[in-house]
């Protein structure tokens, strides 16, 4: 590897909070942005003051992991000397991820040095075994912890395998295909809230929820089946039912998950569930940054939301294999 690799953002399709609960889950690479290591050069326009910043955050990380690796807890070998030298020569880690938006900005540079710096890396495929997925989980969650104070170790891996990823069960992942969708018509895409989220207190808050009875109860009947038939029926290529399922979800995101979407986008997202157009869902933990839409005609959908002053950014439209499926 180089400094010059890029690693890609990632989207959880479908699995926020609910996996907690052990619903499955679907993340996918998105490669509209992304992150690499980087020197500091003449050759190229660099900004002094990201870098430098970007330079003292990852001092502060290689410190991290030498404390991991001193305790044996850090899984694998780290040329910590190379990494020194670098870090002692500019080395930054340069990148248009969004932070605190739900895209994995810090799986990205969690695995760009792991390759980097890593020695006799887990060679990474689209024909991975379970086996090997899980140990990289395993390595990227204690890696990533640094930043988070604790991490599924799901970001950096779907960075580093660059394929979709079929969260079964927490010892059960696989690198899957999504069937491409012949309805040229739809779409994915995110909305920007302008403001990024902060996933703690949500997450503390769903899991105080969820100590209620009958909180709890709707979670597991309905929360959890309306994500993973949402998620069967993509995966199958079955786009009506996917559609039916994802209406239901969007529903009940609304109903019982409202402290997490931002105020201001209240009032689109029952337009969207009662227009049948488009239906938005949580991206990530919510409470700022992106939500997730789905629409059948995408031209449709776009034009009812410039009624909320709203421009999409697409994540993919028409062939969906090509994007979803990480195809040239």
């Amino acid at each position: 590897m180089t400094h010059n690799e890029v690693f890609y953002a990632k989207i959880l399709l479908f699995g926020e909070y609910s996996v907690i609960f052990n619903s499955m889950g679907l993340t996918i690479p998105y490669t509209h942005f992304t992150g690499h290591l980087s020197m500091p050069s003449e050759k190229k326009y660099t900004n002094l003051d990201f870098a430098l910043k970007s330079n003292l955050d990852l001092h502060e990380y290689a410190s991290y992991l030498k404390n991991l690796a001193s305790q044996d807890d850090c899984q694998f070998d780290m040329d910590f000397e190379r990494l020194d030298y670098d870090l002692n020569h500019g080395l930054y880690f340069e990148s248009n991820i969004p932070q605190g938006f739900g895209l994995g900005s810090s799986g990205a540079l969690v695995v760009a040095v792991y390759l980097q710096y890593g020695i006799n890396v887990i060679p990474r495929s689209r024909q991975m075994d379970v086996s090997d997925i899980l140990k990289l989980k395993s390595i990227f969650s204690k890696m990533e912890s640094f930043f988070h104070g604790t991490s599924s170790g799901l970001d950096p891996l779907n960075c580093y395998i660059q394929f979709p990823l079929l969260i079964k069960a927490k010892d059960d992942i696989q690198v899957v295909n999504i069937p491409r969708n012949h309805n040229e018509d739809s779409a994915i895409f995110l909305i920007n809230s302008g403001k990024p989220g902060k996933t703690e207190p949500l997450v503390n808050l769903f899991l105080e929820n969820s100590k209620k009875p009958e909180y709890k109860q709707k979670v597991m009947e309905e929360f959890i089946p309306y994500t993973n038939s949402s998620i069967h029926s993509l995966i199958n290529g079955d786009y009506n039912e996917f559609f039916d399922n994802l209406a239901k979800l969007s529903k009940f995101e609304f109903d019982h998950l409202k402290a997490m979407i931002p105020e201001p986008y209240h009032e689109v997202w029952k337009f969207g569930n009662n227009s049948s157009s488009f239906h938005l869902k949580l991206c990530g933990s919510g409470g700022g940054g992106f939500l997730l839409g789905f629409a059948k005609n995408y031209q449709t959908a776009k034009e009812e939301l410039k009624r909320f002053n709203i421009e999409p950014v697409t994540v993919y439209q028409k062939s969906a294999s090509k994007i979803l499926n990480n195809e040239s």
